[in-house]
Formats: C-alpha cells, sequence, structure tokens
C-alpha cells in the first residue's frame, strides 16, 4: 500500500473511531472531547462500585504511536542505573532504531532491523498478526512478542544485560523461536554505511569493535551486512546487539542466553523484593506497579534520575525527577532514593531558580521524614542552605513575594509567580519543621526563624492570591501570574497557555498554601473540572501542533497533585477516576510506558499517538497514586509534620469483594514501616484486617474497610477491645494501638429504601 492510500485508509478509520462509544449512554469521543465537563469521568463515577479499569479501557484503542519513522513506541532495554541504554521498537521491529530528529536528539546504537519468511517482512509490520509486546511474569523486563507471517509463528524474546562487563555496552539479547509451523526464515539486517567483518562469532566494523555477536545457525551475508537463521519446528537462534560497540566483545557470547535471562530475571526480582510489596485483587493493577519501579531503575543513569531515555528528555527535571525519586522512596528504596537526590541538589536551570529551590527542599523533606536520616542533611547542609538562603532572603521587600520568574520551564514570560511562591512557603515551612525535629543538627535557633518566616510569607502570599483571583466568573479564577496579568480561561484547553495553566495549577494545589478542604480549593477543582481541564481523570492539554497529528490531548503525568489532592480530601471515587483513567488510557498496554503526553484521537483502530516516552515522572503519577489508595502518612493539621495515617482509605471497592484480599507490607512512612492485609468473608458477615503499626505512633490511625456496595461495618474489634466505627459505615479508629493488631469486623448488607 502506497503512502496516500495509507494515509487515506487511516482517515477514514480516524473519522469513524471518533464517532464510538463504548456502550449505550457513554459520550461518544466527539462528544467528550467537545464538553467543558469531564464526561467519561462522570460517566465512571456512576457504575457500581465506582470507577473501574473495565469501564475506561474499551473507550479508547491504547497508546502506541511515536512521531518517529519506527512509528511503534520504544521500550527502554537497560540494566538498574546502567549509563548506556539500548530501546527496543515494541512491534519487535528493530533494536536501536533511530529517529534521526531533534527531539529524538541523544539516540544511542547502531539498528539492527529483523524480518522473517522468503518475503522478509519486518517482524510486526501487521498488527493484526502481533501478540504483544509483553513482559515476562507480567512485569520483568524480558519483552516477549509473537508474530504470524504466511505458515510460521515466530517468538521474539529480549533483554538488557546485568552482567558488569556487559552493561557497559548495553548489551541487549535476543532470542528468536520457531513457536508454530515447520519451516521458517529470521534476518538480522545491521545498518552500517560499509560492509562488516566477521570476527569468530562478532561482527565488527572497520573500527575492529562488535556491533553484534550471534550464535550457532546464522549465516552472515557481508553485501547486505545480515544474518540468517533458517528454522524448522522449535528451532531457536540467539544474538546480542551492542549498543556501544564493544572492542572485546566474548568470542561465544550468544550461547550464553540462559544464564544471562537468568541473572537478568533474579537482579531486577532481587531489586523489587527489596522494597514495599503489595498485592491486590487486580493482577493488572500489581504488575503495573512492579513495571513502573522496574521501568523508573531504567531511566536512571548512575544517580542521575532522568525524565526519558534515547530522547531530548534524557536529563534531569527538578520538579518531575524529584517525583519519581520520592516514588521510589514511598516504595521502599530509600539508600537509592538518597543517592539520587544529590544531583537534584545541584541541578539548576536558569529563570526558575525559586521553583527549583522550592522543589529541592521539599524533596529533601519529604525523603527526611521517611528515612529520619540526619546524615544526609548533614551531608547537604551547603547546598541546603544555599536554597534556603536564596528563598529567604530573594523576596522583594515591597511586594513580600519573589521577584518575576518564569512562568514555567517552556513559557519564558516573567510573572508574580503564584507556583513560585507558594512551593517556596512550603518548603521554608517544612525545612523549619525538619531542623526542629533533627535536634541532632544544632539547627534550633534556625528552625524557630525558618517557621516565622514562613508564617510571614504565607499571609503575602494569600494576600496577594486574595488581590489577584478573578471572582467575576464561576468557579472562581486562580491565576498562575499574579495580579491581573492572566485571564481565565473558557476552555482550559482549547489554548497553549490555558494548558500550562492546568499544569502549574496543579503544583499550587499541591502546595497546600492554601489547605486542601479550603474554599480556594474547592474552587480551583470546580474550575478544573467545569472548564474543559480533566479527562478521564487526566490533565487536558493543547501542545504544540509540530509533533502531533492533533491537538486533542491529555499530559496525563501532571494530573498526580490533582489526584493526591482529591486523596487528602477524601473524595476517593474522584481520585479512582484519574487512577483508572491512568491505568486504562495513561499508559501502553502489558508494557505499562507513559510518556509526557498523549493524543485522544486515535491514529488508527491499533492505537493512538504519544510523545517521547518512556517517562519516569509518568511511572510516578500512578506509583504516587497507588500508594495513598492504600497507606497515606497526611499532614492534616498544617504543620509541616505528618500526624495522621489512614490504611486502605480509598482503595477500589472491587478490591474487597467476597474472598478477596488486599495485602501490603514494608510500606515506608513518616511514622516508620506500615503493613497491613485485610481479607474479606462476605459470605460469613466479617472483615479481618491484620496490622502491622509503625515504630512512631502517629496522633491517629484510621483503617477503612471499603466494601461493595450495600455493605457495611456494624462493629469492630481488636482482640477484647472494641473499636469505635465512624459513621460512614467503613472506617475504624486505631488510634492507640501499637505493634501487631487483629481488627475483627462484622459485616451487614443493608437493603436501599
Amino acid at each position: 500500500m502506497n503512502s496516500c492510500a495509507r494515509a487515506c485508509l487511516c482517515l477514514v478509520v480516524f473519522a469513524a473511531l471518533t464517532t464510538l462509544a463504548a456502550e449505550p449512554g457513554v459520550a461518544s469521543l466527539d462528544e467528550a472531547i467537545a464538553s467543558k465537563r469531564d464526561l467519561w469521568g462522570e460517566a465512571a463515577l456512576k457504575q457500581t462500585d465506582g470507577p473501574s479499569y473495565e469501564f475506561f479501557e474499551p473507550l479508547l484503542p491504547p497508546l502506541r504511536y511515536v512521531d518517529a519513522p519506527f512509528h511503534h513506541y520504544p521500550i527502554t532495554l537497560s540494566a538498574p542505573g546502567a549509563a548506556v541504554k539500548g530501546r527496543l521498537v515494541s512491534n519487535g521491529s528493530v533494536i536501536n532504531a533511530l529517529a534521526r530528529q531533534p527531539n529524538w536528539r541523544g539516540e544511542a546504537g547502531v539498528p539492527v532491523t529483523f524480518r522473517v519468511g522468503n518475503a522478509r517482512e519486518e517482524f510486526g509490520a501487521d498488527l493484526r498478526r502481533l501478540d504483544g509486546p509483553k513482559y515476562e511474569a507480567g512485569y520483568l523486563p524480558i519483552v516477549q512478542l509473537r508474530y504470524r507471517q504466511e505458515k510460521a509463528t515466530y517468538a521474539e524474546e529480549c533483554f538488557a544485560s546485568v552482567d558488569p562487563d556487559l552493561l557497559s555496552h548495553g548489551a541487549i539479547f535476543m532470542k528468536f523461536t520457531l513457536a508454530g509451523g515447520e519451516a521458517g526464515l529470521v534476518e538480522a539486517q545491521v545498518e552500517a554505511a560499509a560492509p562488516l567483518r566477521r570476527v569468530g562469532g562478532t561482527l565488527a566494523g572497520a573500527d575492529g569493535k562488535s556491533l553484534v555477536a550471534f550464535g550457532s545457525g546464522w549465516e552472515f551475508n557481508p553485501s547486505r551486512n545480515t544474518l540468517t537463521a533458517r528454522f524448522v519446528a522449535g528451532g531457536v537462534a540467539t544474538l546480542v546487539v551492542f549498543t556501544e560497540p564493544a572492542a572485546d566483545a566474548p568470542a561465544k557470547v550468544a550461547a550464553t542466553y540462559d544464564e544471562e535471562r537468568r541473572l537478568a530475571a533474579e537482579v531486577w526480582t532481587r531489586l523489587l523484593d527489596g522494597g514495599m510489596q503489595l498485592t491486590v485483587a487486580e493482577p493488572r493493577v500489581n504488575d503495573a506497579w512492579r513495571s513502573l519501579v522496574v521501568g523508573s531503575y531504567a531511566l536512571l543513569k548512575e544517580d542521575d534520575m532522568r525524565y526519558s531515555a534515547g530522547n531530548q528528555y534524557a536529563k534531569l527535571y527538578e520538579a518531575e525527577g524529584g517525583d519519581a525519586v520520592r516514588a521510589l522512596l514511598l516504595y521502599g528504596h530509600a539508600a537509592d532514593a538518597r543517592r539520587m537526590i544529590v544531583p537534584l541538589m545541584d541541578y539548576t536551570r536558569k529563570g526558575l531558580e525559586f521553583h527549583q529551590g522550592a522543589f529541592k527542599l521539599q524533596l529533601l523533606a519529604n525523603y527526611y521524614w521517611v528515612t529520619r536520616d540526619v546524615a544526609l542533611l548533614r551531608e547537604q547542609r551547603a547546598r541546603w542552605q544555599k536554597e534556603v538562603d536564596l528563598l529567604v532572603n530573594g523576596r522583594e521587600k515591597e511586594s513580600g513575594l519573589f521577584p518575576r520568574e518564569k512562568y514555567c520551564g517552556d513559557i519564558d514570560t516573567r510573572v508574580y509567580s503564584l507556583n513560585s511562591n507558594a512551593n517556596g512557603w512550603r518548603a521554608l515551612r517544612d525545612m523549619a519543621a525538619v531542623l526542629a525535629d533533627a535536634t541532632e543538627l544544632g539547627e534550633v535557633e534556625q528552625a524557630e526563624r525558618l517557621k516565622g518566616v514562613a508564617a510571614e510569607f504565607r499571609a503575602r502570599v494569600l494576600a496577594a492570591l486574595e488581590k489577584s483571583v478573578r471572582r467575576d466568573v464561576d468557579p472562581p479564577f486562580v491565576p498562575i501570574g499574579l495580579f491581573g496579568e492572566e485571564a481565565p480561561y473558557d476552555v482550559i484547553a482549547a489554548s497553549r497557555m490555558g494548558s500550562y495553566w492546568n499544569i502549574m495549577s496543579t503544583y499550587v494545589l499541591g502546595s497546600g498554601v492554601f489547605r486542601h478542604d479550603s474554599e480556594t480549593a474547592t474552587g480551583l477543582i470546580r474550575y478544573v473540572q467545569n472548564r474543559g481541564g480533566r479527562f478521564a481523570g487526566q490533565n487536558r492539554a493543547f501542545p504544540e501542533k509540530s509533533f502531533w497529528m492533533e491537538q486533542s490531548n491529555v499530559n496525563d503525568l501532571y494530573g498526580m497533585r490533582y489526584a493526591l489532592t482529591l486523596l487528602e480530601r477524601d473524595e476517593a471515587d474522584a481520585a479512582l477516576v484519574c487512577f483508572y483513567g491512568k491505568l486504562a488510557l495513561g499508559m501502553t498496554r502489558d508494557t505499562f510506558i507513559g510518556s509526557e503526553g498523549s493524543c485522544l484521537r486515535p491514529v488508527d483502530e491499533f492505537g493512538r499517538q504519544m510523545y517521547l516516552p518512556p517517562n519516569s515522572a509518568a511511572n510516578a503519577n500512578f506509583l504516587q497514586q497507588l500508594r495513598y489508595l492504600l497507606v497515606q502518612d497526611l499532614d492534616l493539621d498544617d504543620d509541616g509534620r505528618p500526624e495522621t495515617l489512614r490504611l486502605g482509605f480509598a482503595t477500589p471497592r472491587r478490591w474487597l469483594v467476597d474472598g478477596a484480599e488486599i495485602k501490603v507490607s514494608g510500606a515506608a512512612t513518616a511514622f516508620g514501616e506500615v503493613g497491613f492485609s485485610i481479607r474479606s468473608d462476605l459470605a460469613h458477615g466479617k472483615v479481618e484486617a491484620e496490622v502491622s503499626l509503625p515504630a512512631r505512633a502517629p496522633s491517629r490511625t484510621l483503617l477503612r474497610f471499603r466494601l461493595p456496595g450495600g455493605w457495611r461495618v456494624e462493629s469492630a474489634a481488636a482482640g477484647d477491645a472494641a473499636l469505635g466505627v465512624a459513621a460512614d459505615g467503613e472506617t475504624v479508629d486505631l488510634t492507640g494501638l501499637s505493634g501487631r493488631a487483629v481488627v475483627h469486623a462484622t459485616v451487614k448488607r443493608v437493603t436501599a429504601k
């Protein structure tokens, strides 16, 4: 099919897809995009027992395509924290494909393209005949695909070596198997400007460095730089692609495939086992969190938590990188998070100094409350003191605010920024609480001084905000550019500036400069909900046209603070719209890869477009949401020091259907490690929870049983002690208990009147 015919076909398919609705009563895609309200999110809230993956999943094809000649999204292949990273085009067609365009700068490796059958069809060319990509066990980064071509079915598997002698070369191990049919052929073509030389079991360039190593069964054709394997049923062929050419490639490295595979699985499993463990009654969620922890370590470059890999985003960003580090911290990887904090403390970007200083200090404070690691505060004193001094002394005397700063990283317009000021206040308030707690540092006097500065600063920020809020619109408009320099957006995602307001307002909401339950917070949330700011719970966006087929988009990773604020407000089902919208529509199927932004309208029946995947902050978005569905350590009295622990507070009701179980262990919190399990036995009118309470007692500890609709807790006890049950019929007060507590709850089905 030529390019014109393909384009016409795509337009026909595209037009048909945009009018589809998943079921009667659910708005079509066109209707949902055109609405100022989140029609799909609202419909999800009306489902029995609330939002679910099953509701959102059929509404749109999955994320699949990128703006590169290889078209299909790439999967980063890397050992944990490796400096050299390879990648697989996700339909299995190429290792280390090159986009050769500015936004994909930083690509590495020589492309190796795979073709199958006598026709030499690219692996995965026809998505109707492709199964995958999928991960080993659902989450380990051993990628598996199957492709049917003529009468043969080819299985492809690949992974990045974790062997210290090979990971510096970004060695990618590949295995092809004839999984069906009597005979078959696989061809691997190495893209090189000149014929390669066969040196034993490797192919080397003119410099003598190996690009590929191969096992037995491959035939080399120097005129085309191809390796060809001819199969009979069950036949296997292995090869290794070196992303960084190797001068000393072992002669028979491809023959070590099975051992390398075992080692890779072992290393990744050990990494996951070293952190928090959680299991819920939804296998897809269990696979997702594990995959996203793995995916974040794959984007880590030594100690740098990179935003992405193989493109222009393969670098540090302060707030986004901090979110990714905090996610790993919350999932029990404190020692690694400690190392990742240091490069972020050194990071700088001109024109955003106050924004950066605020998020550096907030990350450090978050780390301290989870670890109580005074040693890091001592080691990093010069760095954090520099940022404290900037935030304290950098304010203008007349306004009491920071001087004008860039609206955000992509908008150079200088404004009195509500984001920078709100988060700068939060940073000073939080550091005051940290220094007061970490008495070994001897910074009690500075803690008191910062506490006073923060209180005065907050008053100045809120006074400036009061002068700037536009109350002539309903809901009121909270601007980022203060003092009348930003007008309300009738439809938030109808303009580029509206889209950036949508991002930056979530940072303000998350700062807590106005409380999560305040009138201002409620108004801001209503504004985004009623002015086109959300789609299936995700941040809507209007991006630059140059990289996109069309402009009905979402920037889903920036919805995290919005979702976390909903959880703090105890709006569980509204938060679950964000959670399941992200899981179903904001990451790839089975490989759980997210990006900075994605299209809502499909490219074709198989998928939608995404921008520069993978993305560590997109990983953090889901990981932090899931953690806070289950475990919430909160500062509800607004003094900078967490005092409330809420367990199971926002879990989907389907997770506690009869016979289901939720298990969490090793959850890092501000009070110490926490664990709990909840077993549902509705058939016998009971639910049981076993809770491992933290070493440092919270002021208040609550456990919630979010049972399926119609069920409520009648009574609860821990041993002989009766426990208080809230009027909601699902929240049990554990305050005062310590150590291990077994909670028995009697539950009853309530007939609706």
